[in-house]
């Protein structure tokens, strides 16, 4: 997979893990969402994405 299917993936995955323990434990966990969602926003203008530079570090390859 390429970087931008990992974000994508990771971001997903992550918006449904919160979601879960959202309604399963705690509605503070929506909080956590809300935190995903800001930051893939602000990516969309700024063109930084925390999480590429985590998995560059990781050594996955981005896409060409």
């Amino acid at each position: 997979m390429k970087m931008e299917q990992y974000i994508r993936a990771i971001a997903g995955s992550l918006v449904l893990l919160s979601l879960c323990l959202g309604y399963l434990h705690s509605p503070y966990w929506h909080l956590f969402i809300a935190f995903v969602g800001t930051n893939l926003l602000q990516s969309a203008f700024t063109k930084w994405c925390l999480m590429e530079d985590i998995l560059a570090k990781l050594g996955v390859a981005k896409a060409a």
